[in-house]
């Protein structure tokens, strides 16, 4: 974060030749916002910011919040998901307070990239932003909302269910079409019966359930 205070100001030539300080975060004011998809998270415990002589403030101040997302995994798990990120202040009407971002989406999708060490089931792919503002009460506040933009990494799933599921369907559709008696193809209809139960039980505890409409994957 960085805004302007006009009234702490100083020249540096009368301060021995001192250009900027930290103080804590209550010496003076900071904006107050708030993550509006926020469920639960840790507050930073850096709770300082860097004053320059000339009356700008920086803050910088780490958060891990856990976020609600809406998801769409109708095309699981060759899924895209958006999820937002809304940072805003309802204490402050727009006539007195606006949030404006000072990099442009391109600038903070390559940070974001850079900084995303993880190799777990989700890549990040971009990430755009939304300036507005929301109306309350005949109120407008300054909202900036982050559309961060995930595509999911499907190759445990292939292997785990793609692959054994079509193994399945297509030693069913052989052993029906085969010249196999009667009784051998009921004794095997029997056994992939209980091999799709067993790998529908699978699928019941692996494919994601926050969703309107299932996967495909998980439709007969």
């Amino acid at each position: 974060q960085e805004w302007q205070n006009p009234f702490a100001t100083w020249n540096p030539l009368d301060f021995c030749n001192i250009s900027e300080i930290i103080l804590p975060m209550d010496t003076y004011w900071s904006p107050p916002v708030f993550i509006l998809e926020r469920v639960n998270g840790q507050n930073p415990e850096l709770n300082y910011m860097v004053l320059m002589h000339n009356g700008s403030f920086n803050s910088t101040r780490p958060f891990q919040v856990t976020l609600t997302c809406s998801l769409r995994i109708l095309k699981f798990p060759f899924d895209t998901q958006t999820c937002n990120l809304s940072v805003a202040s309802f204490l402050y009407p727009v006539t007195d307070f606006v949030m404006k971002t000072r990099r442009t989406p391109a600038e903070i999708t390559k940070q974001s990239q850079s900084l995303l060490l993880t190799d777990g089931e989700w890549k990040f792919t971009n990430l755009n932003i939304i300036e507005y503002t929301e109306m309350m009460d005949d109120k407008g506040f300054s909202v900036v909302t982050y559309l961060i933009s995930m595509e999911r990494r499907p190759t445990l799933y292939v292997l785990n269910l793609i692959l054994p599921t079509c193994a399945l369907y297509v030693l069913d559709m052989a052993v029906l079409f085969g010249p196999s008696s009667l009784e051998e193809k009921i004794n095997f209809q029997i056994a992939i019966i209980l091999g799709s139960s067993m790998l529908a039980v699978i699928l019941n505890n692996s494919l994601p359930t926050s969703s309107n409409k299932p996967p495909i994957i998980g439709t007969h």
